[in-house]
């Protein structure tokens, strides 16, 4: 019995004519389709962006640079300081400034040598640390924003009563250095970190660095998200440390504490971030816990003490002089307390990541080996 070929799937000899290729009976020959042509092996699946690591790599080192600068800028300030009249800053304050444009320049001289190199840590500390700049970054253009122009009102008013200067000239000088002030802050701020954020967050940039450094580092065992976090508890353990020995003013339910005992909860809570950046790195769930349980604390401990407690008091017992009092109460900045809420607003925004991360601090179910009962073991 012959096998009907049904007509679609019949060859068409006129069709195939045209290709010029028969056997030597004459009869045409149908030409397949070529195959695609094979992938080269070794090639590449992504835009390999060596070269952009290392010129943001450089950028990178040359603000480390600039900001290395700022440290002797510093020392300078605080020695004139001491030859001129007035009030003038604690020497303190002038370490502390001096120590976090040390630590800021160090942490941007490394981060620029490791993109350089393309390790794999350097781009995931610079995108985390990135996005939190940009949010800090965000929040200081807003409350600057927010006080300077009230600050630079009450300085010009100030001026013109000791001095009778013209208001014309002096409100147009001075809204030309507030825009200055501005459009330099949200520059470095914002600009700056969001072309950061946007360049080592693109996937062509990690697969990069993971084909330039095969080996496995650290911070490939840790989800960025959780990362980001551990890096604001690092920064938060120096802050109080900074602040504890600089600035020993702690607020305590309703009161400031001073001298010692702030020294002692400043370090008191330094360690506790510190414990729990080391933590976050482990996704030790336990850390989660601690955290959420400790947050609230302290964000109420702040709440009612910036709500009752009289802060020119408080630098009063710290041992400030009556013009530097005079200055901070002619400030609308402390008059208000803006930047006390702005800190305790910024510790509410970040209670609530560390809310949303609960995601990655689960705890995986054991899965239950089945009983074995002893006749079926025999």
């Amino acid at each position: 019995m012959i096998d009907e070929v049904s007509p679609q799937s019949a060859p068409n000899p006129e069709a195939a004519s045209h290709t010029g290729l028969e056997d030597a009976n004459g009869t045409p020959q149908l030409r397949m389709p070529a195959a695609p042509p094979a992938p080269i092996p070794g090639t590449p699946e992504y835009r390999d962006c060596s070269s952009s690591l290392v010129i943001f790599g450089i950028i990178q080192i040359i603000l480390g640079l600039l900001t290395a600068l700022l440290i002797p800028l510093a020392a300078l300030g605080a020695l004139l300081a001491r030859y001129t009249a007035g009030p003038s800053m604690r020497p303190g304050q002038y370490l502390s400034g001096m120590l976090t444009y040390a630590l800021m320049a160090a942490i941007l001289l490394t981060l620029g040598i490791g993109s350089v190199q393309m390790k794999r840590w350097a781009r995931a500390l610079t995108l985390v640390i990135s996005w939190y700049w940009l949010i800090t970054g965000v929040l200081i253009t807003v409350l600057m924003m927010a006080v300077l122009p009230v600050t630079m009102r009450s300085i010009l008013h100030a001026q013109q009563n000791a001095a009778g200067q013209s208001a014309a000239v002096s409100a147009s000088v001075m809204a030309v250095i507030l825009t200055v002030i501005i459009v330099f802050v949200a520059f470095f701020l914002i600009v700056a970190p969001i072309a950061l954020v946007a360049f080592y967050g693109r996937k062509d940039v990690a697969e990069t660095c993971l084909h330039r450094d095969p080996v496995e580092r650290w911070t490939d065992r840790v989800p960025l998200p959780v990362l980001g976090a551990s890096v604001v508890f690092v920064a938060q353990a120096l802050y109080l440390i900074s602040s504890g020995l600089t600035t020993p003013m702690f607020p305590f339910f309703g009161r400031y504490l001073i001298g010692a005992p702030a020294v002692v909860w400043f370090l008191a809570f330094a360690g506790l971030d510190a414990y729990l950046a080391v933590t976050f790195l482990r996704i030790k769930p336990l850390a989660w816990w601690i955290a959420i349980v400790a947050a609230p604390i302290r964000l109420l401990s702040m709440a009612i003490t910036f709500g009752r407690a009289d802060l020119m008091q408080a630098y009063s017992r710290l041992g400030w002089s009556d013009a530097q009092l005079q200055i901070l109460s002619a400030s609308p900045m402390f008059r208000s307390h803006v930047i006390l809420w702005w800190s305790l607003s910024s510790s509410i925004l970040f209670f609530g990541y560390v809310l949303w991360l609960r995601r990655y601090f689960r705890i995986a179910p054991v899965q239950q080996q089945p009983e074995v009962l002893p006749v079926q073991a025999g």
